[in-house]
């Protein structure tokens, strides 16, 4: 099937029509999987007073409304202390307040006795860049701040679960109903995210939304992988992930122009609905209805990417797979499609081997992705600047990594950069703290060098497994990327333990990845596989053209010997 782009074209009419389309969807995916940043955050606060306020004191400030405050209010050490209309004196805190006891003059400092109250009557928010948020909405504050950390890990949860489960089911039902059923979900849910009335409600509908986006972004990649020919895939596969990447510069942009959290995020769901109006148009890829033994479809989807593309020379399916039209004249009956499951993955010991190092590939580029972009709005500066140079440095990473691959390969790529992640995450542990703008640079250059990893392992493992486990690969693969996603916000949160804990758990596990990634095959010009059989052909080829160096060298060994030539270690190294 893999010759058949040498019929109708690598990357014709047809090709861009059907990959346009579905890229820009995958915005709508960068934008769900980031919004949290802004949908969930915290301003400054503290403790509401149970009545009218008519003078507050900060050190030797005096104000008689909370929002002239918050520009004095530099440490959250510090409380504020109020007079209220009926005279008595309250210290605030951000978590609790005090009552002054037979105390009428409002002094900042107070030596005498004080009664303890919680925030029963809630809290005061800073509103000066932010009118509201989840967090302001519903006091997610104090004794209830850990529910505001989980919502990124548990929509990261669905996410995992949501690539695990598509991603199989995409390789029983097809590519296209998956992409036609989570898009449309990401429209209904993205939009009922706006309208939920609590924290619980909020977090199980953004739970479905993650799922239905998790699960796009997977069946997008391997569908777009089938419908390109070899001689552009590298460049269409990855940059899937720049569109990827507009969507979180498109977060950042939102969320600086609108800072009520529930305009925001129906602003963002909108834009999946251009897409919702013409998915219906996309056809199966011929790879999937092949390997399913649907000819006569295989050959009307050629026929029409031949007529797109206005290819003069026809191409029947018969061309390309003469072996199956001799078994079809000779009258046997196509064996039936074998259902095939997450153990398929670990087929041999060659391909355990592989999957056990994709997997952490996959875990490792979504830990250090997520933990450079979730901590990009606490390295100091404008957070929205920050977020958005984020998603703006992926776009020149994906071009370097695009035309590296094509000129050293996908292991020699992805080694490397997984490596110079390690470099970079110490670098930026030994900068001084003082360094704001040094900090920020190493940051970009951190999330430039693991996007790099991060969007090369999808096209590789597509090209490590054949056809029938090609989705199933993928989507394994994408739940141990999500299951990085989901460690990636309590690594961030480490760094109120040593403020370079992230960095130093990125870069171990770096370092890791990329001593496994030189252990694997190069797929760099090689065509798609469609079977286990064929997978099971390049391993025998790999391993005998192993062995032949091996005998190679031997033999030359030989001749050393026999010829009475120095062969030591000092000598080989100085001859080499």
């Amino acid at each position: 099937m893999e010759g058949l782009f040498d019929y109708v074209g690598h990357f014709g009419r047809f090709q861009a029509y059907v990959y346009f389309t579905c890229a820009f969807q995958s915005i709508s995916c960068g934008i769900h999987y980031l919004s949290s940043v802004f949908i969930a955050v915290t301003p400054k606060y503290i403790c509401r007073p149970p009545g009218n306020v008519s003078l507050i004191l900060l050190h030797n400030d005096t104000v008689s409304r909370f929002s002239e405050v918050w520009h004095l209010w530099t440490s959250v050490n510090d409380p504020l202390v109020v007079q209220q209309e009926n005279g008595e004196i309250w210290e605030l805190h951000r978590c609790n307040l005090y009552k002054r006891i037979d105390s009428f003059t409002p002094t900042y400092t107070y030596q005498g006795n004080k009664t303890s109250y919680s925030c029963s009557d809630g809290y005061e928010y800073d509103h000066t860049n932010l009118e509201s948020s989840i967090v302001t909405d519903w006091d997610l504050v104090c004794d209830q701040e850990w529910l505001a950390k989980f919502v990124q890990p548990t929509f990261m949860l669905g996410v995992l679960i949501g690539a695990v489960a598509f991603g199989d089911i995409a390789d029983r039902v097809g590519r296209r109903p998956i992409m036609w059923i989570t898009s449309s979900c990401q429209f209904i849910f993205g939009v009922a995210v706006a309208f939920t009335f609590n924290y619980y409600s909020f977090v199980i509908v953004r739970f479905l939304l993650a799922m239905a986006s998790s699960g796009y972004l997977v069946v997008v990649f391997v569908y777009v992988t089938e419908y390109v020919g070899i001689k552009a895939r590298t460049w269409a596969s990855m940059h899937i992930h720049a569109f990827f990447a507009v969507g979180v510069m498109v977060v950042a942009l939102v969320g600086y122009l609108v800072r009520a959290w529930w305009i925001y995020q129906i602003i963002l769901s909108l834009l999946t609905l251009p897409f919702i109006l013409c998915c219906w148009m996309l056809p199966e890829t011929p790879f999937w209805l092949h390997s399913q033994g649907k000819r006569k479809k295989v050959e009307s989807v050629i026929a029409t990417i031949q007529k797109w593309n206005k290819v003069s020379t026809k191409c029947t399916l018969s061309d390309l797979c003469p072996v199956e039209e001799d078994s079809e004249r000779t009258g046997k009956d196509p064996l039936p499609a074998k259902k095939h499951n997450v153990l398929d993955l670990f087929h041999n010991c060659t391909f355990t081997r592989r999957t056990i190092s994709v997997w952490l590939i996959w875990f490792t580029g979504s830990l250090g992705y997520y933990v450079f972009a979730l901590n990009s709005v606490n390295l100091g500066g404008n957070e929205y600047l920050n977020l958005f140079l984020t998603g703006a440095v992926e776009i020149p990473s994906y071009i370097v990594c695009c035309i590296c691959m094509d000129k050293l390969g996908r292991r020699n790529t992805l080694a490397p950069f997984l490596l110079l992640s390690t470099v970079i995450c110490v670098v930026i542990m030994v900068i001084p703290e003082d360094y704001e703008t040094v900090t920020i640079i190493m940051s970009m250059a951190g999330k430039f060098s693991i996007g790099i990893a991060f969007g090369l392992i999808y096209l590789y493992t597509a090209e490590l497994y054949p056809t029938i486990i090609r989705s199933l690969a993928v989507g394994s693969g994408s739940m141990m990327c999500r299951l990085g996603s989901v460690v990636a916000p309590f690594c961030v949160y480490l760094k109120d333990v040593w403020i370079f804990m992230p960095q130093l758990l990125v870069g171990i596990m770096a370092l890791l990845s990329g001593i496994l990634t030189l252990m694997l095959p190069e797929t760099l010009g090689k065509p798609l596989m469609n079977t286990m059989e064929d997978a099971g052909k390049v391993e025998a080829n790999e391993e005998s053209k192993r062995k032949s160096v091996l005998e190679a060298n031997g033999v030359m060994m030989e001749k050393l010997e026999s010829s009475g030539a120095d062969i030591s270690d000092e000598s080989l190294m100085h001859k080499f």
